[in-house]
């Protein structure tokens, strides 16, 4: 049965990414971890310009995507992560995942987009 499942995470940490490769090994290891297949990326760049300094990945997985955005330069670091799904997910997989960033405090969405975009968490 598809899924439309959408985990929108918006995270302050202390430990944030801050080179390009890490960001793709984080993505990779994730997606791997929430049981998803690649199959574009990820991909990743780092922006220098003030005030928007910081790291975006993505990758194109079987059901959809995930995308990453993690700002540096502010104090702690913004971490914006977002799951779209064609099929299932744990959120206690993808939050145990974020541990290795040392979120400070974490806000999210889990949204039903087969209906209506619904909370479910």
């Amino acid at each position: 049965m598809v899924e439309h499942l959408h985990l929108i995470v918006r995270a302050e940490v202390s430990k944030p990414l801050k080179e390009e490769q890490s960001a793709e090994d984080f993505l990779t290891d994730l997606i791997d971890e929430i049981g998803m297949k690649i199959l574009y990326g990820p991909v990743s760049r780092y922006c220098e310009r003030q005030g928007n300094r910081g790291l975006t990945a993505f990758s194109i997985i079987e059901t959809s995507h995930v995308a990453l955005h993690i700002w540096d330069e502010v104090d702690p670091a913004l971490l914006q992560l977002d799951i779209y799904t064609c099929g299932s997910l744990d959120l206690e997989i993808v939050f145990k995942y974020l541990q290795a960033l040392d979120p400070i405090k974490v806000d999210y969405k889990f949204l039903d987009r087969k209906n209506g975009f619904t909370v479910i968490r």
